[in-house]
């Protein structure tokens, strides 16, 4: 099968979507399929090879071909919708199309089916929802416009109704989707993934009572991330250290988060990494005793997100902690694979982070379950569950 992936974002890409969409695409090539990956240019100069820079081996079945785009903001994005358009309907033409993009989504849908093939769309979030969200989440993000929320609504409407497949990351969100604009044939939930280590290249856990015990966290640093909830538990944790993978320098939340530390007294005890490279985030969490996924409820994190940490933390051998919201227990349940606690309660995220520390029979027990339950979530189950949602759209079309 021939499968092109439309992504307009700058790539390589530091942030979690460019890790899904890389290693999305390798995990269908390993099946078999030849990937054709539409990407924007590179802003690094020189250019960074993405197989490099994702830590892959190159494969000829998988191209990535970045857009042709330039000038400002807006016309870059007209500037790739038409290169996606052209390449959709071109004499390359691939058996299915896939995007987690709602506009290229939207704008390809627009075509004939006559004259393209398949498109199956991937929902991260109901996307009118999201952008209402973003301003109080996200420093950098602007306050949505009413027209452009009620574009947004149109778009995801049309979708809905139109792709050929359509995935979604969580069951909570195809939940709400059905609830808005009703049920629709070919659609399935497909969780993110995690690339599984072999067991013999596992760090193995540490004795915690040989040194202060090591709370980590990998990610980046927005405010719905709850890093601040994860530091104000450190603090109430005198004999823990804090380890921050991840904040990029140019953006405010690393220097908010730094400053966070330094205000609760807790600068000289935590550690803050600031960006690296997606190949450099295992060895890091082995560094760890206790892995924390700290996201206060919020509308992307009760019902959307499905973290790509999360399967890393799996996949770490460390045990986690976790706020207790109906996306994240789509994968952990409290006392079996992980501790859950209320979200944004930095009292309860302390006391659990404080009784895996001393209780290494319980951290062992939860790591051991997450171990055995983390195949299921692996890039290449991942891309079979997609490659089943592929054969019965092409089937239907």
């Amino acid at each position: 099968m021939r499968i092109t992936y439309f992504a307009d974002v700058r790539f390589p890409l530091e942030r979690a979507n460019g890790i899904q969409t890389m290693e999305t695409c390798y995990a269908l090539v390993k099946r078999g399929h030849s990937v054709d990956l539409i990407v924007r240019p590179d802003t690094h100069t020189p250019a960074r090879d993405p197989f490099s820079y994702y830590g892959l081996s190159p494969d000829k079945a998988f191209s990535v071909e970045r857009a042709p785009v330039s000038g400002p903001a807006a016309a870059k994005r007209l500037g790739y919708l038409a290169f996606a358009i052209g390449r959709a309907i071109g004499t390359t033409r691939a058996d299915v199309l896939l995007t987690r993009d709602l506009g290229v989504a939207s704008a390809l849908l627009r075509l004939p089916r006559s004259v393209r093939p398949p498109l199956v769309y991937e929902s991260h979030g109901y996307a009118p929802d999201v952008a209402a969200a973003l301003p109080a989440l996200v420093a950098t993000a602007s306050t949505p416009s009413p027209q452009k929320l009620r574009r947004l609504a149109t778009r995801e409407a049309r979708v809905w109704q139109r792709a050929d497949g359509y995935v979604t990351i969580t069951a909570a969100l195809l939940d709400e989707l059905k609830g808005r604009f009703g049920s629709r044939p070919r659609t399935a939930v497909v969780p993110d993934g995690v690339r599984i280590a072999r067991p013999e290249h596992r760090a193995p856990a540490h004795a915690v009572d040989e040194r202060p015990g090591v709370v980590a966290y990998a990610g980046h640093l927005y405010s719905w991330k709850g890093v601040d909830v994860l530091l104000e538990a450190i603090a109430g944790l005198p004999e823990a250290r804090g380890l921050i993978i991840g904040g990029h320098s140019a953006e405010p939340d690393l220097a908010r988060t730094k400053a966070v530390a330094a205000r609760l007294g807790i600068a000289e005890r935590v550690t803050f990494t600031g960006l690296v490279e997606p190949a450099r985030v295992p060895e890091l969490l082995a560094q760890a005793d206790v892995l924390v996924l700290p996201n206060p409820a919020s509308a992307i994190s009760t019902r959307y997100t499905s973290p790509l940490k999360l399967f890393e933390y799996m996949a770490a051998g460390r045990p986690i902690v976790s706020s207790d919201l109906p996306s994240i227990r789509e994968i952990l349940r409290d006392g079996v694979n992980a501790l859950l606690v209320a979200p944004g309660d930095p009292i309860a995220l302390a006391s659990a982070i404080d009784r895996l520390l001393k209780d290494p029979a319980l951290a062992a027990r939860l790591v051991r379950a997450a171990l055995d339950e983390v195949p299921n979530y692996s890039w290449q189950r991942r891309a079979e569950r997609l490659d089943t949602l592929f054969t019965e759209t092409i089937a239907g079309g």
